[in-house]
């Protein structure tokens, strides 16, 4: 999704269609396998487009932090930014041309009768957390009862 602060949108005003973001800082993200432009849907076709900006990590949590101090409009994972969106400090951009793509998650354990009982429950936790859609709820873990 495609995400930017207020104030951010105060300064240089909110994009309305894909092609304004020629006219804007685009955080992006730069790890290997990330495609270097942004996909959108416009007029039910799916195309991508060159953005430019000042800034580009390897980090999504590095990209949100920049967006929320506002310099300027980045595409992020709706898991790293939900608990922006739901408090304010981040604002949806450009929804209406969301294609809705998602990037998978991998785990990568060791496996058989020797692995440990905590490593199994966490990736249980992970399949049945993401398999339900709560990704892009705000997780929230509490101490066990006792």
């Amino acid at each position: 999704m495609i995400v930017a602060s207020a104030d951010y949108l105060a300064r240089c005003g909110t994009p309305e269609h894909p092609g304004d973001l020629a006219r804007h800082n685009c955080l992006r993200f730069n790890f290997r396998r990330a495609a270097p432009d942004w996909p959108f849907r416009i007029g039910g076709d799916e195309l991508t487009l060159k953005v430019a900006g000042n800034i580009e990590c390897s980090s999504g949590e590095a990209l949100a932090q920049f967006a929320r101090l506002g310099a300027g409009i980045a595409r992020i994972g709706r898991f790293s930014v939900n608990d922006d969106l739901a408090s304010g400090r981040l604002q949806a951009l450009l929804e209406p041309f969301n294609p809705g793509d998602q990037e998978p998650i991998h785990t990568v354990f060791v496996g058989g009768p020797a692995m440990p009982a905590r490593v199994r429950v966490f990736v249980d936790f992970l399949v049945a957390h993401h398999q339900a859609g709560h990704w892009c709820q705000p997780l929230v873990l509490a101490a066990p009862a006792g």
